[in-house]
């Protein structure tokens, strides 16, 4: 269900190659923005990506967090960056707006279908079962990308390094002696919680585990009064990104700011 973290950002065994430019954020405040060099697009074939990094760090990493979270941006690392492609514009930032979020029929059946499962929040620590999972999905959904490679220090790596309020939902099934089958590294933000990077079981994707994790994102958020779910980037023509058009209202970031995503 996640998008694919930059590679540049994957592990610590890997560099990144940047050109600098500046940007300013506000009067007080000049931030130094980096672009990623040219690379192959993990979703559009025949694209390639490049992205508009910066580094959060200091005493207002986390508000600095928030603003560019909602501004379009992501986060991996120590890092937040947003896509700035020579001639494409198809990643658009999407979110859910928790307050008029209705399961449709569908996503309940889902939900019923895993009633077994209960999800505990944990603390951001990579673990063995945790990577063996996230080696089993990465393995099935995405054979051929940059992700495929990454060993436990790199795992470790994208779970850990976060300077902002970073946790780990675990989805464990009771009926199966508490197997984990799902994780979710989440971020919370001062208005919503942000899915960094998700994986699960992919050997039942009719148990439809992905949703039911984006469901249970929606109803914590709620609980705790926090208006969205950022679900990170929609891209109109990918397969891989088809199942957060299911989420209503969803909303996209354009030229003008949030706006609620048409159903067709």
């Amino acid at each position: 269900m996640a998008e694919q973290l930059p590679l540049s950002f994957v592990g610590a065994k890997r560099k990144l190659s940047i050109g600098i430019m500046f940007i300013r954020q506000n009067i007080q405040t000049l931030r130094f923005f980096r672009t990623t060099p040219a690379m192959r697009c993990p979703y559009l074939p025949h694209r390639l990506e490049t992205k508009l990094v910066t580094e959060l760090s200091g005493p207002d990493a986390i508000s600095q967090h928030d603003t560019l979270t909602d501004a379009g941006f992501r986060r991996s690392h120590h890092f937040v960056y947003k896509p700035l492609c020579d001639g494409c514009r198809a990643c658009v930032p999407v979110r859910i707006r928790v307050r008029d979020f209705e399961p449709s029929r569908a996503q309940r059946r889902i939900q019923r279908r895993n009633e077994h499962v209960h999800a505990t929040e944990v603390q951001a620590l990579a673990t063995g079962e945790q990577y063996s999972l996230f080696s089993r999905y990465v393995l099935t959904r995405h054979r051929d990308g940059d992700m495929a490679d990454m060993d436990f220090d790199d795992y470790r790596a994208m779970v850990e390094e976060s300077p902002v309020e970073t946790a780990i939902i675990e989805f464990r099934d009771d009926s199966a002696d508490g197997r984990l089958v799902g994780a979710c590294l989440v971020d919370w933000l001062s208005n919503g919680v942000s899915a960094v990077y998700s994986f699960f079981d992919p050997q039942d994707p009719r148990r439809g585990l992905g949703t039911h994790m984006i469901l249970w994102l929606a109803n914590a958020a709620a609980k705790r009064g926090l208006p969205y779910v950022y679900l990170g980037y929609w891209i109109a023509d990918s397969s891989k990104m088809a199942y957060k058009r299911a989420f209503r209202p969803l909303e996209f970031f354009g030229p003008e700011g949030w706006m609620e995503l048409p159903t067709a």
